[in-house]
């Protein structure tokens, strides 16, 4: 770790450590951004408009749960049960600000303009540091950095997916192929895997006799598992 002087904290592009850090979370909402093409195009693909798809990545901001919306809707879900699916999977970004309440700090619009920033990549790359200092920094950069790239490259897609027929060139299948890259690098982890077979048994049972939506919903069963498990390895 770097030694922080008085020095650096006042030109802070002096500190090595810190010019990392910022090269990293730079380079991490880049490649964020390029998957946020997907999202654009899925979107189109679902029926929204160009306004429509780039309004939900200003607002919502969170990838998982924008994809999950996106495909309930584009398989005739109400938009209750979009919500529904989508809130399940942002709750994890409660648990996310709890972490890091104790590393940041700030007036009460600063801290407003955290919680919108507190996303899986964000939270990560401060968790990483080792100290204070450098973790802030790592939230701030990687939160513009992703804020930013995401919403140019739904916008690239959303672009890309209006100008042409999603069907014709497959762009309909967008979503759930970005959905099972998203969530394959879980699969690693045995409690992840448990989870997934749990929601997965439960979306195929209910899927024949239930409305669009409705087994998305229930398949969040699959978290219990998964919590479950959680304390046994």
């Amino acid at each position: 770790m770097s030694e922080v002087t008085p020095a650096t904290r006042l030109r802070p592009w002096h500190d090595e450590q810190l010019r990392q850090v910022i090269a990293a979370c730079v380079t991490l909402g880049f490649a964020v951004g390029v998957y946020g093409i997907s999202f654009g195009v899925a979107s189109i693909g679902a029926g929204a408009t160009i306004a429509q798809t780039c309004a939900i990545s200003l607002l919502v901001f969170t990838g998982a749960s924008q994809f999950s919306a996106v495909g309930v809707l584009a398989n005739g879900g109400s938009p209750l049960a979009a919500f529904g699916g989508a809130a399940v999977l942002a709750a994890r970004n409660g648990v996310y600000g709890f972490a890091m309440a104790s590393r940041l700090d700030g007036s009460l619009a600063r801290r407003m303009l955290a919680a919108q920033l507190t996303i899986d990549e964000t939270t990560a790359m401060a968790a990483a540091q080792d100290d204070r200092r450098h973790a802030q920094w790592a939230f701030w950069i990687t939160g513009a950095s992703v804020y930013v790239f995401w919403n140019v490259g739904t916008l690239v897609g959303a672009l890309i997916g209006s100008a042409i027929d999603p069907e014709t060139f497959g762009l309909d299948a967008a979503f759930p192929a970005a959905f099972v890259a998203m969530l394959w690098p879980l699969l690693a982890e045995r409690r992840h895997l448990r989870a997934a077979a749990v929601g997965a048994v439960v979306c195929l049972v209910l899927t024949p006799f239930t409305p669009v939506g409705v087994p998305i919903l229930a398949a969040t069963a699959g978290i219990a598992m998964g919590l479950r498990d959680g304390g046994d390895e």
